[in-house]
């Protein structure tokens, strides 16, 4: 079964532009008094020495951030920024952004990347990293919850692999995690949807993905069946954007 939202759906737009709206106005009155909130705890700490209404001012200033970062993140995912593109390697941004990661990411979790020709595609670097950094995310936490109740999980694998098709470079995040249902399916690149359990992150960075890869003239899908699941990403060449630019300014 195969996930592949239509960015061109006159309706989705729509409502993308009604959800900007709404975002930049909610964010605004409710980053005002999140503001406080976060700032009058971390004035208590400052005197604070009891180790429980230490943890309890801690957690209530990381909730009010939390509120502000899903807030951003809404924002982020209706009216994103305009891409400033130019030649990227894949290879080379992959392997910075699980460096980055790797702190964070199971010990048994191992990247795979697959030998063969360098991709350069066209795109934002920064907004690239994004992708990359959320969809290793995703597929890491798919891995850990399949572990889950296994006292020596198995080493998992991520596997990574881009090639050319045509004017795009196709590039495949396959992991052997717990996959998606059909229902979590068909809600994948939907905001704050999330297949986890409750309070088990904010379901944003495949819909945030979508949004930036799209805003590339790319297209992003998820094949999932029982195992192992395959996003796919597709990202215009750099070789193909350059010649064209060429060809426009001559």
């Amino acid at each position: 079964m195969t996930a592949l939202p239509d960015s061109a759906d006159p309706l989705l737009r729509a409502k993308l532009e009604a959800m900007a709206e709404l975002a930049a106005g909610a964010g605004h009155e409710i980053n005002n008094p999140l503001a406080t909130i976060a700032g009058h705890a971390q004035r208590l700490l400052v005197d604070e020495a009891d180790p429980d209404r230490r943890q309890a001012l801690l957690t209530i200033g990381a909730q009010a951030y939390r509120i502000r970062d899903m807030i951003g993140d809404l924002m982020l995912f209706a009216r994103p920024p305009v891409p400033v593109p130019q030649a990227v390697k894949v290879r080379v941004a992959l392997e910075s952004v699980f460096a980055a990661l790797r702190p964070a990411l199971p010990a048994n979790l191992a990247l795979e990347l697959a030998k063969g020709r360098e991709c350069e595609i066209w795109a934002d670097p920064t907004q690239f990293s994004v992708v990359n950094s959320s969809l290793l995310r995703n597929a890491a936490e798919a891995c850990s919850l399949k572990d889950l109740g296994e006292p020596e999980a198995a080493p998992a694998v991520l596997r990574v692999a881009c090639k050319s098709q045509g004017e795009m470079a196709l590039l495949t995040f396959t992991d052997g995690g717990c996959g998606f249902a059909p229902d979590e399916l068909e809600h994948a690149f939907d905001p704050f949807f999330s297949a986890r359990q409750a309070g088990r992150g904010l379901g944003f960075g495949l819909p945030k993905s979508w949004r930036i890869v799209t805003g590339h003239g790319g297209r992003i899908a998820i094949t999932s069946p029982a195992n192992p699941t395959v996003v796919s990403v597709w990202w215009p060449l750099a070789a193909s954007r350059q010649t064209q630019r060429s060809s426009v300014l001559e």
